[in-house]
């Protein structure tokens, strides 16, 4: 992997040299998470909402329902990487449905890590969903090393509010509706110490997210496939009325796949 963008006295064409853990001309866990890790200046609340997502060439945010065609191994350690700097993994419920979601387990390499910045042994997951309909019978509910949270509405149905909390999850009410809010989201989260924020999606969620100006941060990784077809962009939902601009802040490299950051200007 070499760092294409921002371009310093330091860069050098080559891969950082491979350490304990990586691969030759590999980077390794600790590189890679001081090159992701949050921002000190955040928000008046100090939480940071960042997005990570894998497109195609031509736009498509997946293959066939789901986002691993389109992935790579470098990806998926970024993916591990992002995880395990973040407080709570927030996700929708089709998204958890499709890809089959599991708890985050604690991870040795970036336990010490963890400690330092007063974490828990692994990020909690977060489901958004409005009717709950959801297998609250998954290890995702009844096993997960710190407990789901599960975020809805005022309107959300009763029977599936009782279900969830006898599954273990923790059931936030972030909208006065059947939907969630997301500004009132970032808020619950951030109230209960989890400010370092991560969204995977899916694309429906990311458009919430966007339309209420509340991501941050999108860690995009373009992938050099084309699928045509017509898979759901990144972000598909609600639209801006003015489109927001966003600072590159980063551009990796490897065998053609570009790992990209924005961040809010």
């Amino acid at each position: 992997m070499r760092r294409l963008f921002p371009v310093t006295d330091e860069t050098v064409p080559a891969a950082p040299a491979a350490s304990a853990g990586a691969a030759d001309g590999e980077w390794s866990l600790d590189e890679l998470a001081d090159a992701y890790a949050y921002p000190k200046e955040r928000g008046a609340s100090g939480a940071w909402l960042r997005a990570n997502m894998v497109s195609s060439l031509d736009g498509a945010a997946q293959h066939e329902g789901r986002s691993q065609p389109i992935s790579s191994d470098t990806d998926m350690r970024i993916f591990g990487t992002l995880r395990a700097l973040a407080d709570v993994v927030v996700v929708g419920a089709e998204t958890v449905r499709l890809e089959g979601y599991r708890p985050a387990p604690a991870r040795e390499a970036f336990a010490a890590r963890r400690a330092a910045a007063g974490q828990g042994p692994a990020p909690a997951i977060a489901v958004v969903s409005a009717s709950l309909n959801l297998d609250f019978s998954l290890p995702l509910f009844t096993s997960p090393l710190v407990p789901t949270l599960v975020l809805t509405g005022a309107t959300a149905p009763v029977d599936r509010v009782r279900a969830a909390r006898e599954a273990g999850a923790e059931v936030l009410v972030v909208g006065d509706g059947a939907a969630v809010e997301p500004p009132r989201m970032v808020e619950a989260l951030a109230a209960r110490g989890l400010t370092r924020l991560l969204t995977e999606g899916g694309p429906r969620l990311l458009a919430q997210f966007i339309a209420a100006g509340v991501l941050d941060e999108l860690c995009l990784t373009v992938s050099p496939v084309l699928t045509a077809g017509r898979a759901q962009r990144i972000a598909d939902g609600p639209g801006v009325s003015v489109p927001e601009r966003f600072a590159l802040a980063s551009v990796l490299e490897e065998a053609g796949f570009l790992f990209t950051q924005y961040r809010r200007i």
